[in-house]
């Protein structure tokens, strides 16, 4: 069934596809009898032949648009509308004639000498004068579609933009969360007078996290030794709130320092395994970074002790963030620039990602 939008769209092409060609009827009238005065055999010329344009025009378009003529190159658009021009012109002529003819032999209308003029010369200029109004008619159209689609797709282009934008505010959000702060000023004033040595360190690995988080929207992707120095910051005050409950254990490959994967990647699932596994874990746990450059891809893995009624479905603020830098969506785990699934094997949950190089 027709949409509601769609019947919208049928039904003004149809008001402004007739009131074209009404004023064309309009045009014709006056030429013809400031030209040839007024025979009633005029009258049906012109009829005949804006009926057949107002017809032939819904046809080319209905028939462009059922064979995804839009869709295709400017020379394959081109000649086909050619062709439909050409015999939509035809059509037109022919359908004119075999009403006038009959309509003249009988005495129904009147035109000078009461015979039309259908020397090959002739027939040729009306066809020619014909497919002229009709290409004017399809260029006009297909500009004015062409303008509708790229009014669509900058509109769809400014809803992705929007909704990345708001993606990425609230992954900073999530990133800057009360408790992660909280407990890091908890820890901080608890070190000032223990420990004030490891007091500076908490506020300088604080304060590059917390830079890290604010310039991240920035869009432009990082490469892996940018992100792993972020992430060990993160990790270096975590582990003053956990203490032995965190055990980090890491396996970098130098050569995938070099490689680019997006802002927050990689902080984004050591934030995930920490928040989902590691904090709700009796006894805390190991967690694993896994960064390996494959040929034309870079893989990372994060493993983590989950709990038993943990979910694997992954639908937190970050991860969704994730997923739209990659082109991804919950319905599906790989595009063109990677691939992420986040699994449950046995105790623990695993998160692959894979980006493209």
């Amino acid at each position: 069934m027709m949409s509601t939008t769609q019947a919208a769209r049928s039904s003004g092409f149809w008001w402004r596809n007739s009131a074209v060609w009404l004023v064309y009827l309009g045009v014709s009238l006056v030429l013809g009898f400031s030209y040839g005065g007024h025979w009633s055999g005029i009258v049906l010329i012109s009829l005949m032949v804006s009926l057949c344009l107002w017809v032939g025009s819904a046809f080319i378009r209905r028939w462009a648009l059922g064979h995804d003529w839009l869709q295709r190159d400017l020379l394959g658009l081109t000649w086909r509308l050619l062709l439909a021009v050409v015999i939509v012109a035809a059509a037109t002529q022919v359908l004119t004639a075999a009403v006038l003819l009959p309509a003249l032999a009988w005495d129904w209308v009147q035109l000078p000498g009461q015979r039309a003029n259908y020397r090959p010369a002739a027939v040729f200029g009306y066809w020619f004068n014909t497919a002229i109004v009709l290409s004017v008619w399809c260029a006009l159209w297909t500009g004015r579609r062409a303008l509708q689609r790229a009014r669509h797709s900058e509109m769809a282009q400014l809803r992705a933009e929007a909704q990345r934008a708001t993606l990425e505010h609230q992954a900073l959000r999530a990133r800057l969360n009360p408790h992660f702060v909280f407990n890091a000023l908890n820890n901080l004033r608890a070190l000032i007078n223990e420990d004030p040595a490891r007091a500076r360190d908490m506020v300088t690995h604080l304060s590059s996290t917390l830079r890290h988080a604010l310039v991240h929207t920035d869009g432009d992707w990082v490469t892996v030794a940018e992100e792993w120095r972020v992430v060990q910051d993160y990790l270096a005050v975590e582990a003053i709130h956990y203490e032995d409950r965190l055990r980090v254990r890491t396996d970098i490959d130098p050569a995938a320092l070099s490689a680019r994967l997006p802002p927050m990647a990689l902080q984004l699932l050591v934030e995930n395994a920490i928040k989902h596994g590691i904090a709700v874990h009796p006894g805390g746990g190991e967690l694993t970074i896994r960064v390996q450059l494959d040929g034309g891809w870079l893989r990372v893995e994060v493993d983590n002790p989950a709990p038993h009624d943990a979910c694997s479905a992954g639908h937190g603020i970050g991860l969704t963030y994730l997923r739209a830098q990659l082109g991804l969506d919950e319905s599906r785990s790989a595009s063109g620039r990677g691939t992420f699934l986040l699994e449950r094997q046995g105790e623990h949950m695993m998160a692959r990602l894979q980006v493209r190089q």
